[in-house]
């Protein structure tokens, strides 16, 4: 039974609670939370039966013996200093999308926790959406033939009042605005399925929100075997979450997968049908309560699984890096107007910035 002890005691961290908390995660249960603010840490502690913290140091040094995995769910722009700060307990990590906010601090958790002789781990858990593991399972067959075109469409709504909860969300500092936060899943599924980006311009507003970063932007990408990236993204969508969808085309085939979690498949059409291509539309999809999904439960049992076969992990620090790099040319070619070629150096980009 593996340990875990979560940072950071928001939003996100409620369902991380809940799936260890509950024993819902073979192999994994909670041991411990912390967060500075002491009433949130206490919510949680308390609910689950676990000792709560509000410094991790004084968590670590009461109960880093019951501790196997730390889980960094604060902030996105703390990301890189609570996983350096944490990483000489040599203990596993799993940290939230995204990784971090800049490509240097990405370069220095994973350079700090290959030095610890630990394994890092990104929170990408529509990977692991029924109708998505199912579109990977065609693609890696090679239905689609040549791959033409992608799309990804993120339309939320995040209201004011979700802005103001919390001071650093939407802040360029901590957070950013709806393609590092809310489309970074999505940039990561399209950049999963098209494989390597070589280009992207982008344009965004701040529509609705008062906010520093942007709620709503679009971005064309090229890849390098010459498909088409698009993501639309927006947390201005009112009056409610409407749609996080996927879709792909090749010169074989088109696959959609909709519903507001990327959890419903759409369509499933090939030239070249194969035995039970009939069934899938019906058969792969998932009606989930919220925007999260049911991916963090396959994506923990995967990280479980990874620390006890010491076998590779599905997004470790090296592949939750490569949605980063995108998000960064992204806000790149925002802020200079033009077209940014992979690999860049951030200049503009104000994500991240102090």
């Amino acid at each position: 039974m593996l340990k875990f002890a979560l940072v950071g005691c928001g939003r996100i961290a409620q369902k991380h609670a809940k799936l260890l908390g509950e024993g819902k995660v073979e192999g994994a249960s909670l041991a411990a939370v912390c967060d500075v603010r002491p009433e949130a840490a206490q919510v949680i502690g308390d609910k689950y039966g676990v000792p709560f913290f509000t410094d991790c140091h004084a968590m670590m040094r009461d109960k880093e013996s019951d501790i196997d995995v730390i889980s960094i769910l604060t902030e996105s722009g703390h990301h890189a200093r609570d996983c350096v700060q944490l990483a000489p307990y040599r203990k596993h990590m799993v940290v939230e999308k995204p990784m971090a906010l800049t490509i240097s601090d990405a370069d220095l958790m994973i350079r700090t926790c290959d030095q610890a002789g630990i394994k890092l781990f990104v929170v990408k858990q529509n990977r692991y959406n029924l109708p998505v593991t199912k579109l990977i399972e065609a693609l890696r067959a090679g239905r689609f033939g040549k791959l033409v075109m992608g799309t990804v469409r993120v339309r939320w709504c995040r209201p004011q009042s979700y802005y103001d909860q919390a001071a650093w969300r939407g802040t360029w500092a901590l957070d950013g605005g709806v393609f590092s936060n809310q489309a970074s899943h999505h940039v990561d599924l399209l950049e999963w399925c098209l494989g390597e980006p070589v280009s992207v311009v982008a344009k965004s507003r701040t529509a609705l929100a008062n906010i520093e970063a942007e709620d709503t932007g679009a971005a064309i990408i090229t890849f390098r075997n010459g498909a088409i990236g698009v993501v639309e993204a927006t947390t201005a969508a009112r009056p409610k979450d409407t749609e996080g969808s996927l879709s792909i085309l090749g010169e074989y085939g088109l696959v959609e997968i909709g519903g507001f979690a990327v959890n419903k498949m759409r369509t499933w059409n090939f030239s070249r049908p194969e035995p039970g291509d009939e069934e899938v539309v019906a058969k792969y999809w998932e009606d989930p309560p919220d925007v999260y999904g049911f991916g963090h439960i396959a994506y923990l049992r995967d990280v479980v699984l990874s620390i006890e076969k010491n076998a590779p992990s599905l997004v470790d620090g090296l592949e939750g890096r490569k949605s980063l790099e995108l998000i960064s040319a992204i806000y790149e070619s925002i802020e200079s107007g033009r077209e940014v070629h992979l690999r860049f150096e951030q200049k503009l980009g104000r994500l991240g910035r102090k």
